[in-house]
């Protein structure tokens, strides 16, 4: 990407949200942090780990408040502009870790995912790809404001798909490779030019309420919480 040098640099979170050391997904994530930075991008590459939080209890967060797991992906979320997702597909829906990590997170008001762009990526050894986990995986993330990117990838075979650092076929190194040029691209024109904000809300729409979902205040400590 061109860019002049008085204008800031895009900003990246990168993670996967898988806690093995050697998974798929997590190489996965690697790889688009290395190809990102080679695009200028400054990239903050995290694992699941770095965003360590108990499983959600209205009554945990009423006593001891907001993990700082959750505190740590909020804080790095709001230094960035856009965000990496490589998680793998469990029972054809997003890991119960990740989903819990979401929900945790989706505490804070403002929402810290809303108005970010998001791609998301998955590696699995089956044919899908982890593609099915995906698609669980965009429903909370949109309706927490994130504007997911339409295109996502997904690649299949990964145990064998891997040459070295990079993806062995060509014709899927190809795609990836423009895809996250693409996405970068699209996230980078939003952080400057307002037009861009505005274009995507209205071309993608929004659902009744959204907005207040995403900025109304906690309920008190006398209110029903909604979890």
């Amino acid at each position: 990407m061109q860019r002049r040098d008085d204008v800031p640099k895009l900003r990246v979170l990168v993670f996967a949200a898988s806690l093995r050391r050697d998974s798929l997904n997590r190489k996965l994530a690697a790889l688009a942090a290395r190809k990102a930075m080679r695009h200028d991008v400054v990239v903050d590459l995290a694992t699941m780990h770095d965003f360590s939080v108990p499983l959600y209890d209205g009554d945990l967060e009423a006593t001891q408040g907001i993990p700082r797991g959750a505190h740590e992906l909020r804080r790095r979320l709001l230094e960035c502009d856009a965000f990496v997702i490589a998680s793998p597909e469990y029972n054809a829906s997003m890991p119960g870790t990740l989903k819990n990590l979401i929900d945790w997170t989706s505490r804070f008001r403002p929402q810290p995912f809303d108005g970010r762009h998001g791609l998301l990526l998955s590696a699995s050894p089956s044919l899908a790809g982890g593609n099915r986990g995906l698609w669980a995986l965009r429903v909370p993330l949109e309706h927490l404001g994130a504007r997911i990117y339409p295109d996502m990838f997904s690649l299949a075979m990964a145990h064998n798909a891997f040459a070295g650092d990079d993806i062995a076929d060509t014709t899927l190194r190809a795609r990836f490779d423009k895809m996250l040029e693409a996405f970068l691209s699209l996230a980078e024109a939003a952080k400057h030019y307002p037009c861009i904000r505005r274009a995507w809300v209205e071309f993608l729409g929004e659902p009744p309420g959204a907005g207040e979902d995403r900025v109304d205040p906690l309920p008190g400590p006398t209110e029903e919480r909604p979890m």
